[in-house]
């Protein structure tokens, strides 16, 4: 779930910034394409280490 969560919310916040910068229609697609990518990472770090310390 923080997976997804992430991914949504860093996909939301790349294309608001591309946006906010007047990016062309390729920016605000690999803007949000590298936020999504790079929040589902930082979700799934977070996932492991709530997982090991529950355990």
């Amino acid at each position: 779930m923080i997976v997804i969560g992430g991914l949504l919310l860093g996909a939301a916040l790349g294309i608001i910034t591309a946006k906010k910068r007047k990016g062309s229609l390729a920016d605000v697609l690999q803007y949000g394409a590298v936020y999504a990518i790079a929040f589902g990472l930082l979700g799934l770090v977070v996932t492991l280490v709530l997982d090991r310390a529950i355990l």
